[in-house]
């Protein structure tokens, strides 16, 4: 799976799972990786957060 699809998908099970609150939990896990020194993986987070921030990402399908 590309890093794209990866971010895409973490994007899809978040808000899937969490709704409006699944960006929380992503910069909330963004913050753990940044905290361990994984920066790779706090980009990662950072940007799944970002995706489901988009105004776009509210809409019924976007993300499905």
């Amino acid at each position: 799976m590309s890093a794209p699809d990866a971010i895409t998908h973490a994007a899809r099970l978040l808000q899937a799972r969490y709704g409006e609150d699944g960006a929380v939990i992503a910069v909330m896990r963004a913050a753990e990786a940044a905290a361990m020194g994984d920066l790779e993986m706090a980009d990662h987070w950072e940007a799944v957060a970002a995706m489901i921030d988009e105004p776009d990402a509210t809409a019924p399908d976007a993300l499905n």
